[in-house]
């Protein structure tokens, strides 16, 4: 069986016709039905059902259809990640969510280039689940998000825990009363700017999960488009909203920063490689990232690529 034969197989289960799967495929119709043939010779069952017009498959044919799929799939991933990993020595493509870029990733980026001056560094802003699929059809090598995907294809590095942040206007009582901490009880009813809008799942989902965890309810929030745009809505006075601790520098002359009293509150910060890509590139870029965590005295655990 070679992954030609799934391919006819496909179109065939597509198409519910022999002409017209030939006819997707460019080959001519007698052969495209001894290619199947055989197929079903060798598995031992009949697939399609060809009494039926139009043609129908079997209950083995849908069985098989299913795991065609994911085979083919499987291939085409494994043809577009080979592909980008041939190109690899003389770029490195990175995805971001746009926390990480306002956090510690200009510092990473800029060391990084100190080593390898030579290499080009494009970079692509994505969330995590785009970033997943970047990875998977060759699009960027490496991906820093702040969501956990499960994909065969994908090793995630959990890089450390950030702790999380209330961002409230300096009008707001929490500010005028000095409040030191806040819990997620004290956010339920308040107005949540939320962020982003799409693609989901995002922030906004991880956030909202961060109260249903603990029998909570956000009852009042606002989906916004970018990260932006909710600290400009919160230093105007439309509510408050809930960003990664290292983004407390900004308009820090409007909004004040208030830690949650519970310090499980936190946000992963996620690197995401191809499964089995050990490059010598990568390695640098994680050493350079635990470089720049010692420096600003960040608690994380070391993993190796």
């Amino acid at each position: 069986m070679e992954l030609r034969h799934l391919r006819y197989f496909v179109a065939v289960a597509e198409e519910k016709s022999f002409n017209k799967a030939a006819a997707r495929l460019y080959i001519s119709q007698p052969p495209l039905s001894r290619q199947i043939k055989q197929l079903e010779e060798e598995i031992g069952v009949t697939l399609i059902d060809r009494e039926n017009r139009p043609l129908k498959l079997t209950e083995a044919g849908e069985f098989f259809y299913d795991h065609a799929m994911q085979i083919l799939k499987k291939s085409d991933d494994l043809r577009a990640m080979t592909i980008r990993k041939g190109n690899f020595d003389n770029s490195l493509s990175i995805g971001f969510v746009s926390s990480i870029l306002y956090g510690i990733l200009p510092k990473v980026i800029a060391y990084f280039r100190e080593v390898y001056p030579n290499i080009e560094i494009k970079l692509y802003e994505l969330n995590s689940w785009q970033q997943t699929q970047g990875l998977v059809d060759g699009k960027i090598d490496v991906g820093f998000g702040r969501l956990l995907f499960e994909d065969a294809s994908i090793r995630r590095l959990l890089l450390r825990e950030e702790s999380l942040v209330v961002a409230v206007p300096i009008g707001h009582p929490f500010a005028q009363e000095g409040r030191t901490s806040l819990r997620l009880t004290d956010l339920t009813n308040e107005n949540l700017l939320l962020y982003p809008t799409a693609p989901r799942p995002s922030f906004i989902d991880y956030v909202l999960e961060l109260f249903e965890a603990r029998n909570l309810k956000a009852n009042y929030f606002t989906e916004v488009r970018e990260l932006h745009i909710a600290l400009g809505l919160v230093a105007a006075g439309e509510g408050l909203t809930i960003v990664p601790k290292t983004l407390e520098h900004l308009r820090s002359q409007e909004v004040t920063y208030i830690p949650f009293e519970d310090r499980l509150i936190t946000s992963p910060i996620v690197m995401s490689v191809r499964h089995f890509d050990k490059s010598e590139l990568l390695k640098t870029l994680l050493d350079v990232t635990y470089q720049i965590y010692d420096a600003e005295g960040f608690d994380y655990k070391r993993e190796n690529i």
